[in-house]
């Protein structure tokens, strides 16, 4: 049986098409319509942004706990 996971956000590529979207929205040279599905793409990209962030910094909490309680060990085992 194959689980179907969401699969993680591009950081890079969502910062990307983040960038290029806020060029286009400043630029103001685009019609209302497109605008503000510009817009929508903009706060679904900003999301997919915040939850790779959270999963880095979670991946990066549970390396350095890992590193530390191995740490711990170690120093305790020389006393």
């Amino acid at each position: 049986m194959t689980t179907s996971r969401k699969r993680a956000p591009d950081l890079e590529k969502s910062l990307t098409a983040l960038e290029t979207i806020v060029q286009q929205l400043e630029d103001g040279d685009i019609p209302l319509e497109e605008a503000l599905k510009q817009f929508e793409k903009g706060v679904k990209l900003s999301r997919d942004c915040q939850t790779a962030l959270r999963a880095a910094e979670q991946r990066v909490k549970i390396l350095l706990d890992g590193d530390l309680k191995n740490l711990e060990k170690a120093v305790e085992s020389k006393d």
